[in-house]
């Protein structure tokens, strides 16, 4: 396997579309990777938050993988989000993903335990590399506090960098909160930091961050991926903005699935996996109203 090239510009964590018996879809979840590469996107995440990821076994997951990859979908445009609340089965995911061809793992903390302090999670990252045993793992922390209710603070990526470089590649910052993503750049300079909170992406790319990886990469890509270049002739800024007020009040998976439903006119997208519900109808019509009075995006 050549080097990995490290998480960089704009990575869409993607949809999962569901089939009737609710599993997952594999046709449709490659026709949509195809086309967000089509699109402009530089790569895909499988099974983040928004991909619903903690939401499907370890069974599935490595089934998907492996059926985008019979699909002809590139290794190098694929990272895998591997995190799971039990170190077995997140070591399970990664050797698979390594053994597929994708050294690049995005992982959760153990988010069931709650007030863990940087030792008990270093030594569980710690443990997971060494469970692995795989030179080629290319392991990005994820931090988004909000779900997991686990930060990453920069004293621990620093010090998981330390000790493992090379294997330690970047983080995901879902937090919400700019400083903290500035302090975790300064903390581990030679890191990629990526940002998955898209109103911050403008900011992280001045700053000299990595990219995004984000889940509006679903719906309006070319957005996106004109905030990652800095390009300010498309009015990528405040068409975000729109955007981000119109999604803001519903939740973010149904309301995706709805908008990229009605953006394909193909209502099997509105499937979500339970505790999640779709989108009552007055709701999902009170939504694409809104985004169709915009000219944010294409709703049909």
């Amino acid at each position: 396997m050549n080097e990995p090239a490290p998480l960089a510009g704009l990575w869409c964590a993607t949809l999962t579309p569901l089939n009737p018996a609710g599993g997952i879809d594999h046709e449709r979840l490659a026709a949509h990777v195809r086309e967000l590469i089509g699109r402009g996107v530089d790569g895909i995440v499988l099974f983040g938050t928004t991909g619903e990821g903690p939401s499907f076994s370890v069974a599935e997951r490595t089934a998907a993988l492996d059926e985008l990859l019979t699909r002809g979908v590139p290794t190098s445009r694929l990272a895998v989000a591997t995190g799971c609340p039990a170190l077995p089965d997140t070591a399970a995911l990664i050797r698979h993903a390594l053994a597929s061809g994708c050294p690049r793992c995005l992982v959760l903390p153990p988010y069931f335990w709650k007030d863990l302090d940087d030792n008990g999670l270093f030594d569980y990252y710690a443990a997971l590399i060494e469970a692995v045993c795989d030179p080629r793992l290319r392991l990005y922390l994820y931090h988004i506090p909000a779900l997991s209710a686990v930060p990453i603070q920069p004293a621990l990526l620093a010090r998981l960098d330390a000790a493992y470089p090379g294997i330690v590649a970047g983080v995901k910052d879902s937090g919400g909160d700019f400083s903290h993503t500035r302090t975790l750049q300064q903390c581990a300079p030679d890191l990629a930091v990526l940002t998955g909170h898209e109103s911050d992406v403008a900011d992280l790319m001045r700053a000299g961050g990595a990219g995004t990886i984000c889940g509006a990469a679903n719906l309006i890509p070319g957005v996106m991926a004109a905030l990652v270049r800095l390009d300010a002739s498309a009015g990528a800024e405040p068409r975000l903005r729109s955007f981000l007020e119109i999604v803001h009040p519903y939740p973010f998976v149904p309301a995706f699935k709805a908008i990229l439903a009605a953006q394909r006119a193909d209502d099997a997208w509105q499937a979500v996996r339970p505790p999640l519900r779709p989108l009552p109808d007055d709701a999902r019509r009170a939504l694409l109203a809104a985004l169709r009075r915009t000219d944010v995006l294409d709703v049909g």
